[in-house]
């Protein structure tokens, strides 16, 4: 439970924590469960395939987004009612629920599909039952308009409002229904690539494999180490001032991060990318919409209570926010964004020396990739930006491997999912560095991000709007271009020397001043 706190009469706004997909490979130290924010401060979706068996559930498990009030919660049957609503057709998860049931299961869900199941039964025979009684209701209000004796018409007055109290009390029933059917099918994680392993993690398999483990003929420090000796982190003061797994960045460490995310912005903008900051506090309606859940015991999310506001794990969020409830131009396809920003996480759940350090952190810098685009392109545009991540870390000189991800590791709102891992030398193990998701339209259907088709329809339309073809939802892609802590983590590592130095990589250096070697200060 969150706390307010005073002090010289300014109020100190609550953090609670909020769950995020429970696939989620970025997972830290428990914390507690609340911070305090200055007020004036600051794994599962589903998506269907193109193609058969599953061409048409991209119509069945994502829909428009269609904004309603703010959630409540009924105090009779504890309903609670979404933000916003999917535009499900649960009569095609009914018709295909082996297929559904099947992906639930290859993917980890906790979804509950009887349950969606025996709901949309229920809300079936209300809603014939409230159809029913409309159809009785206006056959009374037709018969009232005729000349009739005073005692036929008392008695068809009588028959109305039995029937006005009765209809009443199925509405109220039928969306009480309606809303729990909308948020038990929402848990329905996205379908899956065909070529997408099924398994666990250990399943997924290696698309790539670049460069070689460097031959260091010294012993090897980590970077912990490396920080300490060279002064660069001071994670003892941060432990004071935020908590743990909180940091300082320290001299050529500072000029690191920097020359980092300047490098990374110019290489990805060639690529044609538009450069974006975003802000770091969202609507928790947003989140939600990009498949995340903001609310939870078990949470990667820092809520501000008392507000729907929280802050972002990534910039996929408010940059798949940019577009919401738009119609965009055919011609105004693809939109690709690169976004710095820095990311708050609860990382809560893992603990031992492989999250030690700059690792696993609850703050950092990233810069993102974002695309919207046609269908029919988003499997290209996923190769073009797992393309780009590998250049980049190919020109820093990393070894690393490319994964395709496997179904039992995807986030709910991912189709499919690569992985990049690079070789961490003081730690003696490889670690996650990237990925990029491709999220079809599982995304802009919640978001409510549409285009419309340059070209007309080729069937006969009326005169007017129905001349204009109609619109489509678009396809989103997210990918990390840096993820600036481990990159620092990887950079220290593979390039420290015996006397204690680490040589800075070519492609940075014009970013750092001309600085080639970090040194031990002198004493």
């Amino acid at each position: 439970m969150g706390l307010q706190c005073y002090f010289g009469g300014t109020t100190i706004q609550t953090l609670k924590l909020a769950a995020i997909p429970a696939s989620s490979r970025f997972i830290l130290n428990p914390i507690p469960k609340t911070l305090v924010l200055d007020s004036f401060s600051r794994h599962n979706y589903v998506y269907c395939p193109l193609r058969n068996p599953f061409k048409l559930l991209l119509r069945a498990l994502s829909a428009t987004a269609v904004q309603t009030a703010p959630a409540t919660e009924s105090l009779d049957n504890k309903v609670v009612k979404p933000q916003w609503k999917a535009a499900i057709d649960f009569k095609w998860i009914r018709d295909n629920k082996d297929a559904v049931a099947l992906n639930i299961k290859n993917r980890n869900s906790n979804a509950n599909l009887e349950l969606v199941l025996e709901l949309y039964e229920k809300m079936l025979a209300v809603q014939k039952e409230v159809e029913r009684l409309r159809g009785e209701r206006n056959a009374v209000a037709n018969k009232m308009k005729r000349k009739l004796e005073i005692s036929e018409r008392q008695k068809l007055i009588e028959e109305g409002k039995n029937l006005k109290e009765g209809l009443a009390t199925l509405e109220e029933d039928l969306v009480k229904l309606t809303d729990e059917l909308q948020l038990e099918a929402q848990c329905i994680p996205n379908m899956t690539h065909p070529n997408v392993p099924i398994g666990g993690e250990d399943s997924s398999t290696v698309r790539k494999m670049a460069g070689t483990p460097r031959d260091f003929g010294f012993p090897v420090k980590d970077h912990l180490q490396l920080g300490k000796e060279l002064d660069l982190f001071d994670f003892d003061a941060a432990a004071e001032v935020s908590g743990s797994k909180f940091y300082y960045l320290k001299n050529e460490a500072v000029l690191l991060e920097m020359a980092l995310v300047n490098w990374t912005l110019s290489e990805v903008m060639k690529k044609g990318f538009t450069p974006l900051t975003t802000p770091e506090l969202v609507r928790s309606s947003v989140v939600e919409k990009c498949g995340f859940q903001p609310r939870g015991d078990n949470t990667q999310v820092y809520s501000i209570e008392g507000s729907d506001q929280c802050l972002i794990g990534t910039a996929e969020i408010p940059v798949g926010g940019i577009h919401m409830d738009a119609i965009l131009a055919e011609t105004q396809l693809p939109l690709k964004y690169v976004a710095f920003s820095h990311c708050f996480r609860t990382e809560a759940g893992a603990a031992g020396a492989a999250t030690r350090g700059l690792y696993r952190v609850h703050q950092f810098s990233k810069v993102e990739m974002f695309v919207l685009c046609r269908p029919e392109e988003s499997e290209s545009y996923h190769e073009e930006l797992i393309k780009i991540e590998e250049d980049l870390f190919s020109a820093l000189g990393l070894h690393y491997k490319t994964f395709d991800m496997a179904s039992g590791d995807l986030g709910a709102p991912a189709y499919r999912k690569f992985d990049v891992e690079a070789w961490m030398p003081g730690l003696g193990r490889y670690g996650e560095i990237s990925s990029a998701s491709n999220c079809l339209d599982y995304q802009s259907r919640r978001l409510g991000i549409r285009y419309r088709p340059s070209e007309p329809t080729p069937a006969p339309l009326k005169k007017g709007k129905g001349s204009l073809a109609p619109t489509q939802f678009v396809h989103t892609l997210n990918a990390t271009a840096c993820a600036v802590p481990r990159m620092i983590v990887c950079l220290l590592e593979n390039y420290q020397q015996e006397d204690g130095s680490v040589i800075i990589p070519g492609p940075l250096r014009a970013f750092m001043g001309g600085l080639e070697l970090i040194t031990p200060k002198s004493t």
